[in-house]
């Protein structure tokens, strides 16, 4: 069987033993789309088709892109295996609804952190849907794929799920760093500021005091020499 996503033809080709993995296995997962507006007396057209597998956090091939509780063992995540639709129902949003299960599915699951998958580098419409539907492209891989003899290059796309985030990188911690930096210039600057102004009030308390004292010595003054020729 072949399916078909995106402007171009990337072609994959499925035994039988595949398609019954996905039908009686339990480590595979699987939504179809059906087209069900045909006439009653043909049987339902499959029109798109997505599969997934569940595997632990650890031991996939993305471990060091998740950052996640070494304590616990048991923590997951959703790889999509196959994603396809045919050619004449592109552009209806059907991969789109198929993302959204394999999202609302691995988001159900407390121990999974994220949602990833391989997409062929030439593959721009598919890309484009990726990244609109907010999955971050964390690596490319050269000659990931071998079709017809010649190799391509994949990029891994991953969506973080339950709390499920990267690892802080290196411009990360010096964006951390340089906001620390300046919130401490910042509360500092403010701190000067404050006993600028607080040794301004004194001067002023001073400078108002040493006036009324002038102003009663000399009214004392006046008094005391009220007799006196110098009045």
């Amino acid at each position: 069987m072949r399916w078909q996503m995106g402007a171009q033809w990337h072609y994959e080709r499925y035994e039988s033993e595949f398609f019954k993995s996905v039908v009686n296995g339990r480590e595979i997962v699987s939504w179809a789309a059906v087209d069900r507006s045909r006439p009653n007396v043909q049987s339902d057209e499959l029109v798109g088709f997505v599969t997934a597998r569940i595997v632990l956090a650890k031991e996939s091939e993305i471990a060091d892109l998740i950052r996640y509780d070494g304590s616990t063992s048991d923590q997951t995540l959703v790889y999509i295996l196959t994603l396809g639709v045919v050619e004449t129902y592109r552009n209806l949003g059907i991969a789109t609804s198929l993302i959204h299960e394999i999202i609302k599915y691995a988001s159900s699951i407390p121990t999974c952190r994220g949602v990833y998958l391989h997409v062929i580098s030439y593959n721009n419409p598919a890309i484009l849907l990726y990244k609109k539907m907010s999955f971050k492209c964390v690596r490319r891989l050269h000659g990931f794929y071998l079709i017809n003899g010649q190799h391509y290059d994949s990029y891994l796309f991953v969506y973080y799920v339950n709390g499920g985030r990267s690892p802080c990188s290196l411009l990360e911690l010096v964006a951390v760093v340089l906001s620390c930096m300046r919130s401490g210039i910042k509360l500092v600057a403010a701190r000067l500021w404050r006993r600028e102004e607080k040794g301004m009030k004194w001067s002023k308390c001073k400078e108002t005091r040493s006036l009324v004292s002038s102003t009663e010595n000399k009214r004392n003054l006046k008094k005391d020499c009220s007799g006196c020729e110098c009045v």
